[in-house]
């Protein structure tokens, strides 16, 4: 897994890269930006001078380096540890009682503060002025533009119909999930996977501004015309923009400004040097302690309510767990036949396959009121994607090393990667 402890800079490419494979610097270096798929097969030459390359990259790796932390290495147990020690806090009525009162209105001030520092190392490391050109890539912004808005909250509205058509209030609380694309944690998902973190920071931002447009639209039309088209009987909801506007301006809004303010400021003051080479690694051990922080205080409070509720816990998740692991892989492998390097494969996947759980929690309540099986659905929300997104984190690092061995998928494009390179390395030793 990739460390959270390290900065982008600092961290090694998990794959090789040939001639083929269309990474960020290239797209700055180019001219034009290039699409997933927009290659140039490999010269003869070209390859011999990249299998040298790679072999001295291997040796190198093999003779000592950066490997993980042992910290990183245990990241499954510190997550799981922080797991129970929520749900055992959230057996004391006292802790329940005072966490409440964190509250104001939908948002619980710890839970917020833990998710905006969680989210301020990943996005104080983007590298902002190369987001423009992200912006012209057409094959990932498309396909994740379909798998947010179009495949994501439709596939969620049929699995919880297909699970929860007898329990219509719970039934409403999964559509919500559904509908309400991630802006948060899947930053922090991506950066583990060793996603791509200017495309996955361009791809939050175009999902903040569509979720402002489309998330109303869609809870209303799925719930109000589309389910009692199905013959579910739902009360009418009406979804307030200020709530979705504050969900935004709190979870994105804060730690983006955060993030930007210190890249314009301290990169003026000490340079870019200093900037990504030491400043990126004091911070980044912040990602780890807020995501520990924050997933103790979301079991602290709802622990106690899903252990009293195993039947209806299992009902809500059952969906949700589907729902992750197919957006997920077709995410990842409809970008990979299309050409696209591992780590935007990996970062179009976190994003098609993560929701805004604090968004739908906070329409819900306001919709339903606390304690309502509406506002139970979307807690389930991130009971069940923290630990799935984590064993994905570990997917994908499989992926990238079994599918990207010859650097991304091209449809008969002449020779394959490892073709060429066989045949150069034939060439250079005289054999046929």
């Amino acid at each position: 897994m990739m460390s959270p402890t390290k900065g982008k800079s600092a961290v090694p490419n998990p794959l090789p890269r040939g001639e083929e494979e269309m990474d960020t610097i290239e797209i700055l270096d180019s001219g034009s930006p290039k699409s997933c798929g927009d290659v140039a097969p490999l010269s003869v030459e070209k390859a011999a001078e990249k299998a040298a390359d790679k072999d001295e990259e291997e040796k190198s790796s093999s003779s000592g380096g950066g490997g993980l932390s042992w910290v990183d290495k245990l990241l499954t147990l510190w997550i799981l540890m922080a797991v129970g020690l929520g749900i055992g806090l959230s057996q004391s009525e006292d802790v329940r009682l005072g966490l409440q009162k964190c509250q104001v209105g939908s948002t619980n001030i710890l839970i917020a503060v833990g998710l905006i520092l969680m989210m301020y190392p990943p996005l104080a490391k983007v590298h902002y002025d190369w987001i423009p050109k992200l912006l012209l890539q057409v094959r990932p912004m498309a396909l994740s533009l379909v798998q947010n808005w179009i495949i994501g909250p439709l596939l969620m509205f049929f699995l919880a119909y297909a699970f929860l058509k007898d329990h219509p209030e719970y039934l409403q609380g999964v559509i919500l999930v559904g509908c309400a694309r991630c802006i948060a944690m899947v930053i922090v998902w991506n950066e583990f996977a060793g996603g791509d973190s200017e495309l996955c920071a361009t791809l939050v931002a175009m999902n903040s501004i569509l979720t402002l447009v489309l998330y109303a639209f869609y809870a209303y039309a799925l719930i109000n015309k589309l389910l009692p088209a199905l013959g579910v009987d739902v009360a009418e909801i009406s979804i307030s923009l200020v709530s979705v506007l504050e969900s935004v301006a709190i979870y994105l809004g804060i730690p983006f400004a955060l993030g930007f303010l210190s890249w314009i400021v301290l990169r003026k003051i000490k340079g870019d040097e200093w900037y990504y080479g030491k400043f990126a690694k004091w911070i980044s051990p912040i990602t780890l302690i807020a995501l520990l922080f924050t997933i103790v205080m979301l079991f602290a409070l709802e622990g106690y309510a899903i252990v009293q509720k195993p039947m209806e816990l299992l009902l809500c998740a059952a969906p949700m767990l589907i729902y992750f692991f197919v957006m997920f892989l077709g995410s990842f492998f409809m970008a990979y036949f299309l050409g696209c390097e591992y780590s935007h494969c990996a970062t179009i996947a976190f994003t098609a396959a993560s929701n805004n759980f604090e968004l739908a929690l906070a329409v819900a309540v306001s919709l339903f009121g606390f304690g309502s099986p509406g506002a139970f659905a979307t807690i389930i929300g991130p009971l069940v994607e923290i630990p799935v997104m984590l064993i994905l984190v570990h997917v994908s690092n499989l992926f990238g090393r079994v599918c990207f061995k010859n650097g991304p998928w091209r449809w008969s494009r002449g020779a394959a990667p490892a073709e060429v390179e066989t045949k150069a390395a034939s060439g250079a030793t005289g054999e046929p």
